[in-house]
């Protein structure tokens, strides 16, 4: 897996899972905050399965 995700999209990513996933655990919103879960380790591996199956690449320094 090469890493696909810049600075800024994997930062968001991490961001927008762990708000989702401490919304979810304090009620405000539903069980669907777990899927904050997906985001998150998107974030956390740089590499996201989507971007490459549409051949997209936000990581500047990477290869495509």
């Amino acid at each position: 897996m090469k890493a696909n995700l810049g600075q800024i999209d994997r930062v968001l990513r991490i961001v927008l899972g762990l708000v989702l996933i401490a919304l979810s655990l304090v009620g405000v919103i539903g069980w669907w905050g777990w899927l904050g879960v997906i985001p998150l380790v998107t974030g956390l591996m740089k590499f996201c399965p989507i971007y490459r199956l549409f051949g997209l690449n936000t990581c500047k320094t990477c290869s495509k």
